[in-house]
């Protein structure tokens, strides 16, 4: 038995044990893997796991020279007026939420406003805060699309179609944009592909389809978050935690979970539960 297998084994009946409504589980371990079904593996809303595509798509348009993480984003969209101190964030700030914007989140969101980028510019910065919204990401993406067009048919050549995940499926907001913090619809298996990729920075099947240094980032340079352990500290799109390892979190318990040379992937339908479904997953890689 292979130690992916082993761990699987170990999740799946913590997971009976706990009662954790999980849907699927998918463990990579070097080059072994093991996987189960609780439910059919149809594609379900990664919530903000999508965070983590999102940089990915980032990354790709800078390796392209396309947009510079570190430029202001108001380089990108000049007829966008600004708030108090906006004119200093970039594009790496509104991806590591420390773009120190307040937009809090609401299910309401994209229809609150005409135009939730503009919006979300428009309010002043309190410095390089942390401040948890998905207007950030989403604002993060209509800056990278003001440069590539649109992001699904941008990511389709370049990401998607290489990974095996054909015609993606991403919720858009009334003016058509992507939601880009959620919203996006993959499979236990494509999200593990994700999850792959990014374990082996940015390298699939012979191919550098992002550059490491971007995969990197997504767990170094962190933000302070908070104080609560496991989301206390944040990059492009990744907590650190829990214990040795790091995360893409989505709510209801979507997780690409990262230690060492592993990833496990876990789609699920349960909330409260998460933090301590990937506490033991961690657990189980450390041993």
């Amino acid at each position: 038995m292979t130690r992916a297998q082993t761990v699987r084994d170990l999740l799946v009946r913590e997971v009976e044990a706990t009662g954790f409504v999980a849907h699927g589980l998918h463990v990579r371990i070097g080059a072994d893997t093991a996987e189960h079904l609780w439910a059919p593996d149809v594609r379900r809303d990664i919530h903000s796991a999508a965070k983590g595509v999102c940089v990915l798509a980032a990354g790709i348009a800078a390796d392209e020279g396309l947009v510079s993480f570190d430029a202001p984003v108001s380089h990108y969209l000049p007829d966008v007026p600004l708030g108090a101190g906006v004119d200093q964030v970039t594009l790496r700030h509104l991806l590591t939420m420390s773009s120190g914007i307040d937009l809090a989140w609401s299910e309401t969101m994209m229809t609150d406003w005409p135009d939730l980028a503009r919006e979300f510019l428009g309010r002043p910065s309190r410095g390089r805060v942390f401040q948890y919204s998905n207007a950030s990401t989403y604002t993060a993406m209509r800056v990278l699309a003001s440069v590539v067009g649109d992001i699904v048919d941008y990511l389709d050549p370049r990401l998607f179609a290489p990974l095996g995940i054909h015609d993606a499926e991403w919720e858009r907001c009334p003016n058509g944009w992507i939601v880009a913090g959620g919203g996006l619809r993959l499979s236990t298996a494509e999200l593990a592909r994700i999850g792959h990729l990014i374990r082996d920075r940015g390298a699939w099947d012979g191919q550098q389809l992002v550059s490491a240094e971007v995969v990197d980032g997504m767990h170094a340079h962190w933000v302070v978050a908070g104080e609560n352990p496991g989301y206390d500290r944040y990059a492009l799109a990744g907590w650190g935690g829990p214990g040795s390892g790091w995360r893409l979190h989505g709510a209801y318990g979507q997780l690409l979970i990262f230690v060492g040379d592993a990833v496990v992937t876990i789609t699920a339908d349960d909330h409260l539960g998460a933090d301590a479904i990937a506490a033991s997953a961690v657990r189980m890689l450390e041993d």
